[in-house]
């Protein structure tokens, strides 16, 4: 009976300490911010929604930590946190947006520009993962029809298309950078980055002056306690084992 009851008591505290590590993992991604639609550059007037993933009331701040007053008025639950909407995007809107997710900790940034030019270049905010396909789109405000433009990396011409868009396949970290479009008596868009995440790490802002790097595999502090309760459990149902094997031969 005390083998078991020993057994039992291993086996809940490989539990326990398996539900910490989720919640740890949990805490440490649970504050993401997303925006829909996915991309960086917009018309003046055009709305957006942020995603606060992770709590209850979406208040993102820009850079100068101003809130946005709308959000106020059309915040509203999520399955997976919170939203607020900007019905009407001024160029003053502009630049980098977070939000605070509480005890220090911040979420990652959203950057987005507003022009009160003809033409935008569809390309997405959030970071997109190596291997990826991804579309980027010359968008001219006073035409829906597909229009020939030109696509510039760095300043580089690289692409002309007739239909407006340049699809990368395979997305790789040379493909990260800054890009622009022209179209023929429209303008040019803005210069925004597309930002490429290798797959393997990321980065966590847990303070608006600390950043640190997590693998998106278990870390070692992560498995070398868990390896030990295991061990620790095998070696009780060895034992359990092996005193029921050797009571079975003395009853017998």
């Amino acid at each position: 009976m005390e083998v078991t009851a020993l057994c039992i008591k291993l086996f809940f505290l490989v539990m326990i300490v398996m539900l910490l590590l989720s919640e740890h993992d949990q805490k440490v991604y649970a504050a993401s911010l997303h925006i829909d639609p996915n991309r960086e550059q917009f018309f003046k007037y055009e709305s957006l929604t942020f995603h606060c993933e992770g709590v209850s009331y979406c208040e993102v701040v820009d850079e100068s930590n101003r809130k946005i007053p709308s959000c106020n008025k059309t915040n509203r639950r999520t399955s997976t946190g919170s939203s607020c909407t900007i019905t009407n995007v001024y160029p003053a809107d502009s630049g980098k947006y977070w939000f605070d997710a509480g005890e220090g900790e911040r979420s990652n940034s959203v950057n987005i520009t507003v022009t009160a030019g003809s033409v935008i270049l569809e390309i997405p905010a959030l970071p997109v993962m190596e291997g990826e396909t991804v579309t980027l789109t010359c968008r001219n405000k006073t035409t829906s029809s597909q229009t020939s433009a030109h696509f510039y990396h760095y300043g580089d011409l690289i692409s002309n298309s007739s239909t407006g868009n340049m699809t990368i396949h395979n997305v790789s970290m040379s493909d990260e950078g800054l890009y622009k479009c022209s179209i023929f008596r429209a303008g040019e868009s803005a210069e925004s980055r597309l930002i490429v995440k290798d797959g393997q790490t990321e980065t966590v802002t847990i303070s608006s002056k600390e950043t640190v790097t997590s693998s998106s595999s278990p870390s070692p502090w992560m498995i070398v306690p868990v390896i030990l309760l295991v061990r620790l459990v095998l070696m009780g149902l060895l034992y359990f084992v092996k005193y029921f094997w050797h009571r079975g031969f003395r009853e017998s």
